[in-house]
């Protein structure tokens, strides 16, 4: 070969070994493709910035797999899950109603800019019978979501039912709470729901005191604000003029501005498109779902001083049910409201904000974001795993936190396998300062002063199924 000339293909393939050509031809992937995506669009979504009133949600996560840790077995399970997906209840509804007559009333012949499609829109308002209650038409159905989330536990916790056994679902005794359970335990037992689950119906009333999935607490008297939060949002003001000035002769303000974007979040419940979302900015969504940050924080959660022990009956009971295992059941699955549920994540902590959230301004990043908490069909599940000894960890019993299927980790320890807490630390941490429901609340000695229906339940089908039609009148109505 002359110096200097370029080595051939032939010669160069000759001279290296035919492994090093087999693995190149055997590489199917192409190297302008990426395997991750560098775009998290998550965060931005519309569906973060309802609050409580729109359709359920992964939560966001940490990157944690929800799968369970390598090594470890869940032995028992804790769920509780709000209702599914529904229509607004009577009074929300008619504010909503309110200013849409304000916007129909307007002599407007063509609406333009950001309300054109009111020229063909219809509203789903128009039933006054399924104020309240859940969904059943729509990518989003409630009845569909909640049948859908029993179908994903029995794949995900089908080992701690024997098959044979009657296993009972606890509810709240509200109509739509009711029918969520009943879905629920269709998706989990299939075909042997009417056999098998044995709907367990507990009273909403203050009567029940503690042992009650909706305990009430009479000394709530300190929130902030629980009232009209309009006008703490000047979005609001901004997107009524900007759909004033597109459209001569309509008059809407901040409240009128307020219940549309109310009436959009919940028309996603019935059907599977909005075209009310659209005619408000991001900017203006996020102001919106800070309003009900505002409202679940100091309403129902660490804004409120009482909120704490009201959340400390369910994690009270369930640290019972943790210690005893599976002697005592492995499934306690239990339905409730938003507002049952954010006591016990306020008391937990891991959303609370360092300081109380502001009334006069949005913090950037809040931690306390309701729409990753309780969205319609939210839930909170608590998985006690037994595992193996690993290179970092004894073998033992750990607990797992899980908001809207996102691994939370328990902030005070995480050293178990896929950063679960041991059972030990998780009892004894919460234990300590466990608020006294009791005591904080002036319960009524008469009442019962612990929650022991997990213990003293019903095992019948009698409940399994709604007798007959739901009454108009009946909508709403509390057991």
């Amino acid at each position: 070969m002359v110096r200097g000339q370029s080595i051939t293909g032939a010669v160069l393939a000759a001279a290296l070994p035919v492994s090093a050509f087999t693995y190149q031809a055997a590489n199917p992937r192409s190297y302008s493709a990426k395997q991750f995506s560098q775009e998290f669009n998550d965060g931005f979504s519309v569906l973060k910035h309802y609050g409580g009133n729109g359709p359920w949600s992964q939560g966001v996560s940490y990157g944690i797999e929800r799968d369970t840790p390598t090594g470890c077995a869940v032995d028992q399970v804790i769920m509780i899950h709000r209702h599914g997906e529904r229509y607004p209840d009577p009074g929300p509804r008619s504010d909503m109603l309110t200013s849409l007559d304000k916007i129909y009333s307007s002599n407007i012949t063509e609406f333009r800019g950001g309300l054109t499609f009111l020229n063909t829109w219809t509203s789903y308002l128009s039933d006054y019978c399924l104020s309240g209650q859940e969904s059943f038409s729509g990518a989003y159905a409630g009845l569909l979501s909640t049948h859908t989330h029993g179908t994903e536990y029995r794949a995900r916790y089908r080992n701690l039912w024997d098959g044979k056994s009657i296993v009972p679902i606890f509810t709240s005794g509200y109509e739509r709470v009711i029918e969520s359970a009943r879905s629920f335990g269709e998706g989990f037992f299939a075909y042997n729901y009417s056999t098998n689950a044995a709907i367990n119906i507990i009273s909403e009333s203050e009567t029940q005191g503690a042992n009650s999935l909706t305990p009430t607490c009479d000394k709530d008297k300190d929130q902030k604000t629980c009232g009209d939060l309009t006008n703490l949002m000047p979005q609001f003001y901004v997107a009524a003029a900007r759909l004033n000035s597109q459209n001569p002769g309509l008059d809407i303000n901040a409240t009128d501005v307020y219940n549309l974007m109310q009436m959009a979040a919940f028309e996603l419940n019935v059907r599977p498109f909005s075209d009310w979302i659209n005619a408000f900015t991001l900017d203006e969504w996020v102001a919106y779902g800070y309003t009900q940050d505002l409202q679940y924080y100091y309403c129902s959660g660490p804004g409120d001083t009482n909120m704490n022990a009201v959340g400390a009956v369910y994690v009270n009971a369930s640290l019972t049910l943790l210690s005893e295992g599976p002697s005592s059941g492995t499934i306690f699955f239990n339905f409730a409201h938003d507002t049952n549920i954010t006591p016990i994540i306020g008391l937990l902590g891991h959303f609370n904000p360092v300081e109380d959230l502001p009334l006069d301004s949005i913090p950037f990043p809040n931690p306390w974001s309701t729409g990753n908490i309780v969205p319609q069909s939210g839930h909170f599940t608590i998985e006690r795993l037994t595992c193996n000894a690993t290179t970092t960890a004894p073998a033992g019993v750990h607990v797992r936190l899980i908001v809207n299927e996102a691994v939370i980790p328990f902030q005070t320890n995480q050293s178990g396998p896929g950063y679960s807490c041991p059972l030990d630390v998780y009892m004894s941490t919460l234990r300590k300062d466990m608020p006294d429901y009791i005591k904080t609340c002036d319960v009524p000695k008469t009442y019962p002063q612990y929650l022991d229906f997990w213990w003293k339940y019903n095992t019948t089908t009698s409940l399994n199924f709604q007798d007959g039609p739901i009454p108009c009148a009946d909508s709403t109505t509390t057991i």
